[in-house]
């Protein structure tokens, strides 16, 4: 697993209203923030991804996600 800190390519802004935990939107521009750990990692991994808690873990275009109320939907721009 690659780790990289994605903060210093994309600059990340809160989807707002913000969604309900049992409903995250998913997209090209759409990533997940932990907020136990505060690791981010795209809505749909295409390589393996995971936070280092553990909450979220994703690989070929799926997340998943152990604690949906502690995960803030989140869309990225590059700097």
């Amino acid at each position: 697993m690659l780790n990289i800190d994605l903060r210093k390519i994309y600059k990340f802004y809160p989807i707002e209203p913000a969604p309900a935990a049992g409903a995250l939107p998913t997209g090209g521009d759409v990533y997940y923030e932990c907020l136990d750990c505060t690791a981010i990692i795209n809505s749909m991994p295409h390589i393996p991804s995971a936070c280092v808690c553990g909450n979220l873990q994703g690989n070929s275009g799926k997340v998943e996600i152990k604690l949906e109320e502690r995960v803030r939907a989140v869309k990225g721009k590059l700097k």
